[in-house]
């Protein structure tokens, strides 16, 4: 082979390997987008009951007439201990060794009770959901956003 032959090979070898590194930099953002979309959550609000039926007397039946349901999407179990969810307020409720079992369902009563599998009781003496308006927000046990459903504002919450 020639010097010139051989150096143009070796011009052609370059310009094929820089061509193939800016094709790969350029695939680099739709990559990164496809890690950057968000995904569903694993658990999700599935529905509040923030006006117990029947006459507020503060009852303890009254009281756990007043819940906050939390559905969990995936087939497998979620761990929520250390998982909170607040109101407006600041009031707060913190899962202590709970997992929410696959594709199932758990309400979290305001009022006193005993915790079974699909309820759990956060042992108020106080209605936490606000009637006219409030927000029930799920943070994982690292203090981030899971979900969140608001109610009586002009705009709805995300969920």
């Amino acid at each position: 082979m020639s010097v010139s032959a051989s150096v143009t090979a070796r011009r052609l070898a370059a310009a094929a390997l820089a061509a193939g590194a800016l094709v790969s930099v350029a695939a680099l953002p739709a990559a990164a987008a496809d890690h950057a979309r968000p995904h569903r959550a694993q658990v999700e609000i599935s529905d509040v009951q923030y006006d117990s039926p029947g006459r507020d007397d503060r009852s303890n039946r009254s009281l756990n007439k007043e819940w906050v349901e939390l559905t969990n999407t995936t087939r497998n179990a979620v761990n929520l201990d250390g998982w909170t969810l607040t109101d407006e307020s600041g009031y707060r409720y913190t899962f202590d060794h709970y997992r929410l079992a696959g594709r199932a369902t758990v309400r979290i009563h305001t009022g006193d009770g005993r915790d079974t599998r699909s309820d759990l009781y956060q042992d108020r003496r106080a209605y936490v959901w606000n009637n006219d308006r409030d927000t029930a927000t799920l943070r994982n046990d690292h203090g981030r956003f899971v979900d969140d459903e608001s109610w009586g504002h002009r705009r709805g919450g995300r969920h």
